[in-house]
């Protein structure tokens, strides 16, 4: 008997997975691996929530929570808004979400319609273009360069030809940790409203920049209809906990809110309790950053002389993305050859733009510095 197989499913891997799972059976064969494919913080959650979650597990029964997350994170992170970037919003504008994959998923879900046209940045953090596909949504793929610093900007989409339902931009941005400066969000967020389409700005990187600090989407008067995405996973460096969350406009607010219940019930209840402890650990957290920015250093330094003398802008995020022009039109097997024989696991440019990225190979630099000293040596020695 054959059974129908949906179509949903067949969308291309999460390439920087399978790279993991490549570095891993390496490791398992008693060879070391120096991680600079996976964008995932070295230390862990901070100490105090880390210490709100051990109080929890002893006293809290961690029970469901209303779909939209404990009140109480939900107004800590309305505080943070306050805070960090002078801007006012609601906490019932706010939905705590199963990091921030299922934020996405909530935001397109409820924002657009099978067939839809959503755009994207090439190269992006490929999810975007995956989810978008599996949901039936038309993925149009905006190339992006030097010229725009690798962004999306609202003069990007007046060029455009096409008509757009939609538009995702990130920054920082993955994989190459460009940022939009903060007058090019607010252009972009009232251009976008002003032409009918729904933006969807991901923010998951801030409070991860070097230079000069990010401008937020949320809380505009004159952008009443975008989402913005952000996470516990980068600068909070809990990626396990699993825990984002949505800004979200008030037309799609009780529709994310039935997606939620649905597909979720509710985001993990410990997770939320030290997320909420995690916004009082800036002083740790900062000092993470600052050990990034040494990483980034000393890469942006060393990887001209090792063969990789083009690359992307690094204003924020922990990724470094390098044009492979003159050593490789294969990203997959430039890497694959990397790590085997060098050990140094990096993430090819196909994962980022499927065409152009064959050309293309991401760092990340989100882990120890012993680490990125280690792998520029290898990358010197090796050819």
């Amino acid at each position: 008997m054959t059974f129908k197989v949906a179509t949903r499913g067949a969308i291309p891997p999460f390439i920087v997975m399978d790279v993991m799972r490549a570095a891993a059976r390496r490791e398992a064969s008693g060879r070391d691996v120096l991680h600079l494919e996976v964008g995932q913080p070295a230390g862990g959650a901070p100490a105090g929530a880390r210490a709100a979650a051990a109080r929890a597990l002893q006293s809290d029964p961690l029970g469901y929570t209303l779909a939209a997350g404990r009140d109480s994170l939900r107004q800590r992170i309305a505080t943070h808004y306050s805070e960090t970037y002078g801007v006012t919003v609601a906490p019932e504008r706010i939905v705590v979400t199963t990091g921030s994959s299922a934020g996405f998923l909530l935001a397109f879900l409820a924002a657009f319609a099978p067939g839809d046209r959503v755009a994207v940045a090439a190269p992006g953090y490929p999810a975007y273009r995956n989810i978008l596909t599996a949901l039936g949504l038309e993925v149009v793929e905006i190339p992006v360069g030097p010229a725009s610093r690798w962004q999306i900007t609202a003069e990007v989409l007046r060029a455009y030809p096409g008509p757009l339902e939609g538009v995702v931009v990130a920054s920082p941005a993955n994989p190459t940790g460009s940022m939009l400066a903060a007058h090019e969000v607010a252009e972009l967020a009232e251009w976008c409203e002003q032409s009918g389409i729904r933006l969807i700005s991901d923010e998951i990187y801030h409070g991860i920049t070097y230079d000069r600090s990010a401008a937020t989407a949320a809380g505009r008067a004159g952008a009443c209809h975008t989402v913005v995405v952000n996470s516990f996973s980068k600068y909070y460096a809990m990626t396990g906990w699993r825990l984002g969350w949505l800004v979200v406009p008030e037309d799609l607010d009780r529709a994310i809110e039935c997606l939620q219940q649905n597909l979720f019930i509710s985001p993990p209840t410990l997770a939320q309790i030290a997320a909420e402890a995690a916004f009082d650990c800036r002083e740790e957290l900062d000092a993470r950053v600052a050990s990034y920015r040494a990483n980034r250093d000393l890469l942006l330094e060393a990887l001209p002389d090792a063969g990789f003398p083009r690359l992307a802008a690094a204003d924020g995020a922990f990724y470094l993305y390098a044009d492979l022009s003159g050593r490789s039109d294969d990203s997959e097997a430039f890497c694959t050859r990397m790590l085997e024989e060098i050990g140094v696991a990096t993430t090819p440019g196909t994962d980022f733009d499927p065409i152009a990225g064959r050309q293309g190979l991401r760092f990340s630099y989100a882990g120890s510095t012993e680490t990125i000293i280690e792998a520029i040596r290898r990358l010197k020695s090796w050819r």
